[in-house]
């Protein structure tokens, strides 16, 4: 568990708004932030520039990260779903468990929109679909030109079965009409070894891990999952700009939560924390510097859980997923 209380005078020197009058925080224990993942990716990255801010706003407040990885983030969500409402638990989660795994894992205990406090969204976390350069594939085209030309020949690989980026796959395969295996990997960093080095063919990876290998050809990204081309990756064109695979679009994102029942005062100055971040240049550099793109401040995420269910849904029913 690492402490991330800024100094006072490292908040100010960071962020004008932590100038502004700071609601004041009960000092009885620290805030402890759950992140579902191991330390070094995304969601961590995200977690960890949140809790900072917050903890630099939030007037006596001490804010602490606990990752708990595991089961693409449901063991970290049900223990946080069974918390108690202090507003001295919250979470920094990603699509996975607040959408995707309720689908395919039995043991999963909590509804995600029901069983949270939703308090807004972070940022979107785009997903490259990226190929080994031993392949010899450029691009969409040399890519839907080899795999049709040897069907069942190919793998792709994602962070596991039911994550995000499991679906991103299966929606290209059904937009596509392409027969390839899927290979579930315990996270991103085996992943990443065997795709590099040859031993995978394709792969579904998020933006933060893809990016250093991409900028020196270690990997070729085909293509970004989002429905336009991502702030993140500027020149990779989307893959729904693939005349065979328009209407292409699954992304993955990460939010703030506590337990269900916080109360709303307290929820108020989380959600206040978290419009400040993401109006803060500095925090939002964080998260672009990390490949996130930062979150409006807008976005109704019990309507973005329900609008993904319904596509995971049918994803399910196609690819005939099961944990």
């Amino acid at each position: 568990m690492n402490l991330t209380r800024r100094s006072l005078l490292g908040a100010l020197a960071a962020s004008p708004l932590a100038l502004q009058a700071q609601p004041a925080w009960p000092t009885a224990k620290p805030i402890k932030m759950v992140v579902g993942y191991a330390p070094g990716g995304s969601v961590d990255l995200a977690c960890r520039a949140t809790a900072d801010f917050l903890a630099s706003r939030l007037a006596g407040a001490i804010v602490t990260v606990e990752n708990m990885s595991g089961a693409a983030g449901v063991i970290a969500a049900q223990r946080v779903s069974q918390s108690p409402a202090d507003g001295f638990t919250l979470m920094v989660g990603s699509s996975n468990e607040f959408c995707a795994t309720a689908h395919v894992n039995p043991a999963q205990k909590y509804d995600p929109v029901q069983g949270f406090t939703h308090l807004g969204m972070v940022s979107e976390s785009p997903v490259l679909f990226v190929a080994s350069p031993k392949l010899g594939v450029k691009n969409m085209d040399e890519f839907l030109a080899l795999v049709k030309k040897h069907p069942g020949k190919y793998s792709y690989g994602s962070s596991g079965v039911g994550s995000t980026l499991h679906f991103a796959g299966e929606l290209l395969k059904k937009r596509g009409g392409l027969f390839m295996s899927h290979i579930p990997y315990r996270g991103t960093a085996p992943l990443l070894t065997d795709l590099v080095g040859g031993n995978l063919d394709f792969a579904m990876i998020t933006t933060t891990a893809a990016n250093p290998f991409v900028a020196n050809a270690r990997l070729v990204a085909l293509g970004v999952t989002s429905a336009r081309r991502s702030p993140a990756a500027p020149n990779v064109p989307a893959i729904a700009e693939h005349p065979a695979l328009s209407g292409y679009e699954l992304t993955g994102w990460l939010s703030l939560a506590a337990p269900r029942g916080l109360p709303p005062e307290t929820a108020e100055k989380l959600r206040a924390g978290l419009r400040a971040a993401l109006q803060d240049a500095a925090y939002r550099r964080r998260l672009e510097d990390g490949g996130l793109v930062p979150a409006s401040g807008n976005e109704d995420i019990a309507a973005i859980i329900q609008k993904d269910g319904r596509k995971y849904a049918e994803l399910v029913k196609f690819a005939n997923i099961k944990d």
